[in-house]
């Protein structure tokens, strides 16, 4: 019996422990080193994934998408990101890490990053659901205004819970839409991830910033697990 009140009280202990750590304020960037990401499906960081002025900058196309060390589920996620004339990038989360995808975008669904008045993806898709801040291909943001334009700091918020994403844009919730469920699959049907059998299936996974071949920075990042 009492071995068995030992175990009980480790394992207590644990659990405290880990819900202790949920809530908690984690920063995934220091401003100097990007040593809580590799590349996707790689280890290690491209050189041309650079640190300036406190930034994440992608220098130049071709490094390759960045994903977070570790996975998550249910986070709030908040970050600054500022976009090259002319630029397009984005945030994934939910990514699945193997090797049978070529690209975090096959299994993510993405909070876009885009110069909206430059970027030819501004004026595609149906409806605004391309433009800054949308739930790419699927969603528009609600206030398109609330969004600055190139080479100007937009601070972003994306919070997964309880089976439901919510992005907000310098201050206002924008996008709103359940993770999974009859919704989720109708707007994945029309989508061009419809025949993507594995895109937005998992409840958890990496957080990824994307190399879309332009110069893209990403500052102030920070995640707390819900």
């Amino acid at each position: 019996m009492k071995s068995l009140s030992v175990m009980a009280m480790v394992m207590l202990s644990f659990s405290f422990a880990a819900n202790a750590q949920k809530g908690k304020w984690v920063s995934l960037f220091d401003g100097k080193t990007i040593d809580q990401w590799h590349i996707y499906n790689k280890s290690g960081v491209d050189p041309k994934w650079q640190v300036e002025d406190g930034a994440i900058v992608l220098t130049a196309g071709g490094a390759g998408d960045l994903v977070t060390n570790k996975d998550y589920g249910d986070f709030e996620l908040e970050l600054e990101w500022k976009i090259s004339e002319g630029g397009n990038s984005g945030i994934m989360f939910h990514v699945i890490e193997d090797a049978k995808y070529n690209a975090p975008y096959y299994t993510g669904p993405e909070m876009q990053v885009l110069d909206n008045e430059r970027h030819p993806d501004a004026k595609q898709g149906k409806n605004g659901n391309r433009l800054a801040t949308s739930l790419y291909d699927m969603i528009p943001p609600s206030d398109p205004s609330a969004y600055k334009p190139a080479m100007e700091w937009n601070k972003v918020k994306l919070v997964i819970k309880d089976g439901k994403a919510t992005h907000y844009m310098n201050g206002k919730k924008v996008v709103e839409y359940p993770t999974s469920g009859p919704v989720w699959d109708k707007m994945v049907s029309e989508s061009k991830f419809a025949k993507w059998e594995a895109f937005g299936k998992s409840s958890t996974g990496k957080i990824a910033l994307q190399d879309h071949g332009n110069k893209v920075w990403f500052r102030n990042i920070r995640i707390r697990e819900l």
